[in-house]
């Protein structure tokens, strides 16, 4: 079958059967809602000038919200569609709040009109998929009511289905077969327009923009996470697994020495020694490795780790760490490698000093790295800066970068700080 056409029918007759059962279950369920809803409103605006209306009113926009999130979950179950959960309401002490946080909650509005677009649509989904099934069921048994009936002109009470003779009660047949041939594919186009109205009205547009950006950054944060993993099991047998191997050697041939007889102490002693660099060059490496992973200087915070950092590079860095609280482990560490390239970056490009800031300001930590070379910096596709912004991304993370020509070069990371 065409690829095009193949997507006008239901992929499995499962998915035909939740289809129908979504049109069945949820055609009336609107009608029921949007009844309620106008009474609950009606009855509220009358109250109004007294607390109780308002009060109605609130129970109007939570129930339209129950009734979104009955669609939201059919949706899920019926229509294979899961939309993300709504957030919950941010009520604060205070009646007045209270009334508030209510009255203007957007998921419960964009339930009440979800309701009322899908209103004539169910009712039309319903009555016509409906009336289309039983026709196609009525024209399709047809030639076997005709041999049961006894009335003249052998006709069925609905859809006009009459023939006087049993081979023209076959032509009813086969329309009938080919309607109920094409009925699943006018199920699947209008289940196709409900998925449409339940993305746009039901799902919150920001959540789904939130969860489509979780997705590309969860993709982003795994393949980083197996890249460090190569980087360290590479790391590991190209350095501190040869230099052990090259150590366990020389043991092994001084070993032989001592067991072969007369003993050649400089030999042994030259093969000790040479042993003895290999263990401590392989922990050299060990320690470098570790580094890479999480500083040890780490631990004591930031300020720390980063004038440790900029006391052991080859130009002049300032260093300046302005916090009021420490943030937490996973943030210093995004900060630390993200201020460690900068400064990188800064040494190659920068004049030979640059001036590494962070503070924290409105719940948000900002990591700025000013250098004062030629300019000209900015964020490549495959490039330094861009392998950092993509770093921060998992933790919401934002990275820009300021840097005209002549010079200064302005790149500021800035991290949400949980409440």
């Amino acid at each position: 079958m065409n690829p095009t056409l193949r997507r006008l029918w239901p992929a499995t007759p499962r998915q035909a059967l939740a289809e129908a059962t979504w049109i069945a279950t949820t055609g009336l369920l609107p009608l029921l809602s949007v009844l309620l809803l106008l009474a609950g409103t009606t009855l509220g605006l009358a109250l109004t000038p007294v607390l109780a209306g308002l009060l109605i009113l609130t129970g109007v926009l939570k129930t339209a919200r129950l009734f979104g999130g009955l669609h939201r979950r059919l949706a899920a179950r019926l229509l294979n569609l899961p939309l993300p959960a709504p957030p919950r309401t941010d009520l604060k002490p205070g009646l007045w709040n209270w009334l508030t946080a209510r009255l203007s909650d957007r998921t419960a509005w964009r339930s009440v009109a979800y309701l009322l677009v899908r209103l004539p649509t169910a009712l039309l989904a319903l009555l016509g998929t409906g009336a289309l099934g039983l026709y196609g069921l009525a024209s399709f048994t047809y030639p076997f009511t005709w041999l049961l009936e006894t009335r003249p002109g052998h006709g069925l009470p609905v859809f006009n289905i009459q023939s006087d003779t049993w081979t023209g009660s076959l032509v009813w047949c086969v329309s009938g077969i080919l309607v109920l041939a094409v009925w699943p594919a006018v199920v699947h186009l209008i289940t196709g327009v409900d998925r449409l109205l339940l993305r746009t009205l039901v799902a919150d547009p920001d959540l789904r923009e939130r969860v489509r950006f979780l997705e590309e950054t969860r993709a982003t944060a795994l393949d980083d996470a197996a890249e460090q993993l190569r980087r360290i099991e590479r790391d590991l047998h190209d350095g501190a697994q040869a230099q052990l191997v090259a150590m366990a050697m020389k043991l092994g041939l001084a070993k032989e020495e001592l067991a072969a007889g007369p003993v050649d102490l400089d030999q042994i002693r030259t093969l000790v020694e040479a042993a003895h660099g290999n263990a401590k060059q392989a922990l050299t490496e060990l320690r470098d490795l570790a580094r890479g992973i999480h500083p040890a200087a780490l631990d004591k915070g930031l300020n720390l780790a980063l004038s440790t950092l900029a006391s052991s590079a080859d130009f002049s860095a300032a260093v300046t760490v302005e916090l009021s609280r420490r943030p937490p482990p996973s943030l210093e560490t995004i900060v630390y490698f993200a201020a460690a390239e900068l400064m990188t970056n800064a040494s190659k490009h920068g004049a030979g000093r640059c001036t590494v800031l962070v503070e924290d300001r409105e719940d948000v930590l900002r990591l700025t790295v000013i250098d004062h070379g030629p300019g000209g910096a900015a964020i490549i596709p495959g490039g330094g800066l861009s392998g950092i912004a993509e770093r921060l991304r998992p933790a919401d993370g934002d990275l820009t970068v300021s840097s005209p020509d002549g010079g200064p070069t302005v790149v500021t990371a800035t991290l949400p700080l949980p409440r």
